[in-house]
């Protein structure tokens, strides 16, 4: 039975997450599986990956073969060179204590390097937020000044109207007194007259 360490896919369309199991490779892709030790989620920045390392080696010791993506993400999280590390101890190359050293070294290297990853992603969201919050307050800006050169325009124009309105009114109330002062001047000659 050839064994491979591989990806199950699981979640729902365009939002895939897997989990990292091993199976028999004439098994099918999300179907029976032997052990799942670990899961992979590529949706988050960067990539969530959660790996028994202990399980991991202990299948690739044992012959696991696994996929490409999976080697990748073993080399990720270090499970490939700490086997390795595991392999140049049973040579003599170096010791027990040398190798688990160096694992650690190269672990506490990778989590600075996703720290730091984080850290600058956050740093860059917060600057795109800056960015934008500027941009949407000059947009602002101008959409104030805007309205409010309307709104003078307007009253400009209603003051306009109001004065016109005005004028007119004052010229009707002219033409009345007009015609009622010429009224009461024709009327009393012919009142003189009878």
């Amino acid at each position: 039975m050839a064994v491979r360490i591989r990806l199950s896919r699981h979640g729902k369309k365009n939002f895939a997450f897997f989990h990292v199991v091993v199976a028999d490779s004439r098994a099918p892709r999300d179907g029976r599986f032997i052990e799942q030790i670990g899961i992979y989620n590529p949706n988050t920045n960067p990539a969530l990956i959660e790996l028994n390392v202990d399980k991991a080696l202990q299948w690739l010791n044992n012959g696991a073969q696994p996929s490409e993506t999976c080697r990748r993400i073993l080399s990720y999280k270090g499970v490939l060179l700490k086997k390795h590390l595991l392999e140049g101890v049973k040579k003599g190359a170096l010791t027990q204590e040398a190798a688990d050293a160096k694992w650690e070294a190269w672990i506490e290297e990778k989590a600075q390097k996703v720290a730091d990853k984080k850290s600058s992603l956050a740093q860059e969201s917060r600057d795109l937020r800056k960015i934008l919050l500027r941009a949407e307050a000059k947009v602002n800006e101008e959409k104030a000044a805007a309205l409010a050169k309307k709104r003078s325009d307007a009253a400009r124009k209603a003051a306009d109207e109001k004065a016109a309105l005005a004028a007119q009114a004052a010229e009707q109330a002219a033409e009345q007194t007009t015609e009622a002062s010429a009224e009461t001047a024709s009327e009393a000659p012919e009142e003189v007259q009878a």
